[in-house]
């Protein structure tokens, strides 16, 4: 265990969904966890193929869910990331906070892409 260690969690927006409670658990038990959600609004990676091979995306498309909120309900420090020039700014908000013992979730917001194209997952 390494406890001065920063810690990192990646999520997508549709993982995120099944894990945010944990929140709850990084601030009851003060882990200063830096999460950050790629928020495409998407299940991208089924998306992609489903609506090749099937010709309709329904089940895949999610809202811009302010998943960076939920994470504050529950005690954590929520921040955004609305475009590129933001970046620099919101990490390093974020490892201030983390550095006092807050957990922290970025709201990343991604646009499209065909990162993973011929992949199947479905």
């Amino acid at each position: 265990m390494r406890p001065e260690a920063e810690t990192w969690i990646f999520y997508g927006d549709g993982s995120v969904g099944y894990s945010l409670s944990e929140f709850d658990t990084f601030v009851r038990h003060k882990v200063p966890v830096i999460a950050v959600v790629g928020n495409d609004a998407c299940w991208a990676q089924i998306a992609r193929e489903q609506v090749e091979i099937l010709g309709d995306a329904v089940g895949t498309e999610l809202a811009r869910t302010d998943y960076h909120r939920a994470a504050a309900g529950f005690g954590a420090v929520g921040l955004e990331i609305r475009e590129a020039a933001a970046v620099d700014a919101v990490i390093a908000e974020a490892k201030a906070a983390a550095k006092a013992g807050k957990p922290v979730l970025i709201n990343a917001h991604l646009a499209g892409t065909d990162f993973r194209k011929g992949s199947l997952s479905m």
